[in-house]
């Protein structure tokens, strides 16, 4: 028998069951739709989170006086102040600085300080928080980008560079570049404007000199640091180089026990795996919730090609009596289930593509007047060719199985029992 043919009475099979047909082939398209819908807003998302992450600085470390003994995983274990739980809280000092700087793979050390200060600018003032940097290095560590002006340098003792929504939106009024500010008192002159970051991130950032920070924080000491920002050279190695600094700090500050830490390591790129990880697991666990539904897709089209066979069962006696042979018979039920795959693969990839479009621009509506977090980072998706092409494939592959069967056991009527049949 021609190929032409075995489709032409394939798709005669389809078009003859119209309802049943379609009510499986909706069943399809509801389970590859909701697999490419999945998938397509996991990749998004882990997507946009290894690019925030990325401008957070993947090589970046941040060293914190106390350290908590409910860190959560080797790398990141807790932040800033001992957390409430902490022992021996001890402040940074120039001396840990040296230290780290003989650390092999680090690459630029930078102490900081950080206080609550009045800001004031034209006849509008406030409290904000201000943070020192060491200008002979923050131009080397900071991943944030200008919208204008430029970074502090070591030449800068009363200049400041402020954070998007701190320049725009909190004054009531934008403040332009080479305006002044007033902090605490002391006039510091705008050099540089960080980008928007959503409502997060630098968006609030004041940033001045160490020293003239010094100066303006009364609670800030001349020879301690909040903190210290390490990058690294090559972040393949970052375990390692966390090690040597906790290492290297405990010789330093003379602890004996590890337990007796007094200073805590956080950093982005462990974070970002752990949160890529957990993303990853959710991902493939709703996956699988949605291929049930193809696996009750494909119990759809064994039915109906078992029904379309007790029905077709003189018509197969009659070929078979003119000559069909049963590989003819099987060519005939497999195209009929692989026709009802195909069609749901293609409707499936259609909805799902229309599914995660939708998700995407529900999820950046919703964020749009917020400050972004969990929900842009799902706005985000990501349809590729090669996730289409499976999931059409995917589809084709499960009606010519689930179709495998039927066809198998209309390939085997005998002529005789086949025209006897009522």
């Amino acid at each position: 028998m021609r190929f032409s043919k075995s489709v032409e009475l394939a798709w005669n099979l389809i078009a003859h069951s119209k309802l049943r047909s379609w009510l499986t082939i909706i069943g399809i398209i509801i389970g590859i739709g909701a697999v490419v819908a999945i998938v397509s807003i996991s990749q998004g998302a882990q997507q946009e989170l290894t690019s925030r992450f990325g401008q957070l600085g993947a090589d970046i470390l941040t060293i914190s006086p106390g350290y908590s003994q409910a860190g959560g995983f080797r790398g990141f274990e807790g932040g800033g102040n001992n957390g409430g739980t902490g022992v021996n809280q001890k402040n940074l000092t120039n001396k840990d600085i040296l230290a780290l700087k003989s650390v092999p793979n680090v690459k630029f050390v930078m102490g900081t300080v950080s206080g609550r200060a009045d800001i004031k600018y034209l006849d509008k003032s406030g409290s904000a928080n201000v943070q020192g940097v060491d200008t002979s290095v923050w131009k080397d560590i900071v991943t944030t980008e200008l919208d204008s002006g430029r970074y502090l340098t070591k030449s800068d003792l009363y200049s400041v560079v402020l954070g998007y929504g701190r320049a725009n939106t909190y004054f009531g009024k934008p403040v332009q570049l080479n305006r002044q500010i007033t902090i605490e008192g002391k006039i510091f002159k705008v050099v540089g404007i960080f980008v928007e970051s959503g409502g997060g991130g630098n968006d609030n950032s004041v940033i001045i000199p160490i020293e003239a920070a010094r100066d303006v924080l009364s609670d800030v000491g001349s020879s301690e640091f909040d903190s210290i920002t390490v990058k690294v050279d090559d972040i393949n190695q970052m375990n390692q180089t966390i090690a040597n600094i906790e290492n290297k700090l405990m010789m330093s500050r003379g602890i004996l026990k590890a337990t007796d830490r007094d200073f805590s390591i956080s950093s982005v790129l462990e974070l970002q795996r752990t949160i890529a990880s957990t993303l990853n697991t959710m991902s493939i666990f709703l996956a699988a919730i949605a291929a049930i539904s193809l696996i009750v897709g494909g119990i759809g089209i064994s039915n109906t090609m078992f029904t379309s066979v007790l029905e077709k069962t003189r018509e197969i006696g009659i070929m078979k009596a003119i000559g069909a042979k049963n590989r003819d018979i099987l060519a005939i039920f497999l195209f009929s289930s692989g026709m009802i795959g195909f069609i749901g693969g293609l409707g499936g990839v259609i909805l799902g593509s229309v599914a995660s479009g939708y998700i995407s621009l529900l999820t950046s509506g919703a964020s749009a007047g917020g400050p972004g977090g969990i929900a842009r980072i799902f706005g985000a998706t990501s349809i590729t060719p090669g996730l289409l092409i499976f999931a059409f494939s995917f589809s084709i592959i499960i009606g010519v199985i689930a179709g495998a069967i039927p066809a198998y056991r209309a390939s085997r009527l005998k002529p005789v029992d086949a025209l006897r049949y009522e």
